[in-house]
């Protein structure tokens, strides 16, 4: 299959937990920036849950048509040496002019999207991938990445639900961990991983290299077996 090498790059609490608010507390916050920028990675992937925190704008879109795409298809707006990609299954994120942000975005749903929507992401010069009848076929979206956006290597920067989809499609190559010297403990906040099903087994790594900050930060890179 193609693909691109794709890079788990998360921040954590020592007990696993990834809520930013709780991470922005910890010492480490610039590691993460710098050890991002170190694993060469300018292609970002962020779950809808992370986007909509800290990327898009608030609100939600409404379709006036409710009439579903029903089929594969893409729309590639811009080149560009790396992307800010955003899974939003059903297309609900609502953004500015693509020309306002840092990199140009490629939203990815599933073919369950609502043409309006499409032709909205088409308006604010947009690119998009709809694959997957139902769900995002993953698999399908980064080999359109590679095929039609030439992405060669991607970060995925956010949250727990969209790393454990990666992860359990067996399409994540690295896992990067920044971890904070802090606890969290709070009930119910999210894992780096989350949401495998429960007869999962656990996913074998093989560490590749350790390394220690002054302020305490440690960052483990694994690769995935």
């Amino acid at each position: 299959m193609t693909k691109p090498y794709i890079i788990c790059h998360m921040m954590t609490s020592i007990d696993g937990r990834i809520d930013c608010d709780m991470t922005a507390q910890l010492q480490g916050t610039q590691e993460y920036y710098s050890t991002l920028k170190a694993i060469e990675t300018p292609t970002t992937l962020s779950g809808r849950v992370t986007a909509q925190l800290e990327l898009a704008q608030t609100g939600k879109f409404e379709s006036k048509t409710n009439e579903p795409l029903n089929k594969e298809s893409f729309n590639k707006k811009n080149d560009a040496a790396g992307y800010e990609v955003i899974v939003d299954t059903k297309g609900v994120l609502l953004w500015d002019e693509d020309y306002n942000y840092s990199k140009p975005h490629i939203i990815i749903t599933s073919e369950q999207v609502k043409k309006d929507y499409l032709d909205y992401l088409d308006s604010k010069q947009i690119s998009w991938i709809a694959t997957g009848k139902i769900q995002i076929d993953l698999a399908r979206a980064v080999e359109i990445l590679v095929e039609q956006f030439n992405v060669e290597r991607m970060a995925i920067v956010g949250g727990g639900h969209i790393d454990g989809s990666f992860l359990d499609a067996d399409l994540t190559d690295e896992i990067s961990l920044l971890i904070g010297p802090g606890v969290d403990g709070r009930q119910g906040m999210p894992a780096v991983f989350d949401g495998r099903p429960q007869n999962r087994k656990p996913m074998p790594l093989k560490l590749q290299s350790a390394q220690t900050f002054e302020d305490g930060a440690v960052w483990l890179r694994y690769l995935v077996k």
